[in-house]
């Protein structure tokens, strides 16, 4: 074995090692008002720095649907005295890329850089000026606004995106995650939108700032503090009313494609929620699980009724969606549909066998280390237990949760959740 697969086994092994002992993760809240995580990790020269802000699309103005992707995709091409070049080329300089984005419930913005002082130092100087002093110049929100409304207008002519949009417009009818940006909402944005979202939403209060690497706590204070200092004081994101579930439906939408492609879904839990250990291990055998759940075995397998099909749960800070899709020839679409809700009829009633339960607890224990194997992953997972108000053990006692799930707490849980008068099916281009 050459020295550099040794080394690149001997750092797996160490970094699986520390996912078995567990994160030890501090906080503390700075003195600019932003909530701090910080995972000490010597394993590797490395510094992974993400802050987020409650600025997601559920924040996007009412008739500004897009307001929030477009901030962001245009936050890092261009701050302080550096312009996008600039930024490109001093991170290519000392090593270090810049990363992150925006979804429903967040903004992101991350730095990986190589932890000695004088790189991370230098790394830190262009994240703080990219969170506090984006130009947002004209030409830059032209040009990005442009790319977004042709992405948007693609998007329009696949089964795929058409159906996700109407999915979550059907779910969401009267509540911001419901909204969708259109070729028409961006493109009336302007550059006074999107410093009116940095100016509301970009603030130390709204902030979650988490580090992990290889520094020390003092080190990380320090940084957490110069991060949020500069950016406003001031308050947290005012959430809407939380979703109310509207009763069932089908929403049908033509489309030439040969598959159907069909979601069927409600909204059913948020984060931090008890039922989240029993849904997850009990989807687990429903349709979470590839091959071995039950959708994949009927839908698929006894009937070739499609190539694929999955469920899962997507709990958000307020009430995520449990979703489950499939695509299958249009033809076939009414019956496919049919067969997934007899399944997942049975499910509900039936609940996980002892095996099933046994195999789905084996598989979620024995595979989780893996989510903790490297910085990036340790740094994502934290980022969701901070951003969220998790409890800080969340980590630590996950597999033990799982372990705890009996069939009757799956049952309990998905009878609470899913509930099948209330599911909706969206189908694009089904017979």
């Amino acid at each position: 074995m050459t020295m550099k697969k040794l080394l690149t086994a001997a750092i797996a092994l160490l970094a699986a090692q520390a996912a078995l002992a567990g994160v030890k993760i501090e906080h503390w809240v700075a003195p600019s008002g932003a909530r701090v995580y910080f995972v000490e990790s010597r394993v590797l020269p490395i510094l992974d720095v993400q802050v987020d802000f409650a600025a997601g699309s559920m924040f996007d103005p009412a008739g500004k649907s897009g307001t929030a992707a477009l901030t962001r995709a245009t936050l890092d091409l261009g701050a302080g005295t550096r312009d996008e070049t600039a930024i490109a080329e001093q991170l290519a300089d000392i090593g270090a890329t810049l990363g992150g984005g925006a979804d429903t419930d967040r903004a992101s913005v991350a730095v990986r850089t190589l932890a000695t002082p004088e790189k991370r130092n230098a790394a830190i100087d262009i994240l703080k000026n990219v969170l506090q002093a984006p130009r947002f110049d004209a030409t830059i929100v032209d040009r990005e606004r442009a790319r977004t409304v042709a992405g948007l207008k693609e998007a329009m002519t696949r089964p795929d995106a058409i159906a996700g949009k109407a999915f979550w417009g059907a779910l969401y009818p009267a509540h911001p995650y419901g909204r969708q940006a259109t070729p028409e909402s961006v493109a009336a944005l302007t550059r006074d939108d999107l410093v009116a979202h940095h100016a509301r939403y970009y603030t130390a209060a709204n902030a979650s700032i988490t580090l992990v690497g290889d520094i020390s706590r003092g080190d990380a204070e320090k940084i957490a503090e110069s991060l949020g200092a500069g950016l406003p004081a001031g308050a947290a994101a005012t959430l809407p009313a939380p979703p109310v579930v509207a009763p069932g439906k089908t929403v049908a939408l033509a489309h030439p494609a040969s598959q159907a492609h069909v979601l069927i879904g409600l909204p059913a839990i948020e984060r931090g929620n008890p039922d989240f250990f029993p849904l997850l291990v009990g989807n687990y055998t429903l349709g979470g699980g590839g091959f071995v759940s039950r959708l994949m075995k009927e839908v698929r397998d006894k009937r070739g009724y499609a190539y694929s099909v999955y469920s899962y749960f997507s709990p958000l800070r307020q009430t995520g969606p449990f979703q489950i899709g499939l695509q299958t020839k249009r033809s076939q679409a009414k019956d496919a549909i049919k067969l997934t809700r007899d399944v997942l009829d049975g499910f509900l009633k039936d609940g996980p066998s002892g095996e099933e339960l046994a195999a789905a607890k084996a598989n979620l224990t024995g595979s989780f280390p893996l989510r903790l194997d490297s910085n990036k992953k340790i740094l994502d997972n934290v980022a969701v237990i901070g951003f969220y108000g998790l409890p800080l053990d969340w980590l630590d006692r996950y597999q033990e949760k799982v372990q705890a799930v009996t069939v009757d707490y799956v049952k309990q849980a998905f009878s609470r959740r899913v509930r099948a008068a209330d599911l909706m099916t969206v189908t694009v281009a089904a017979d």
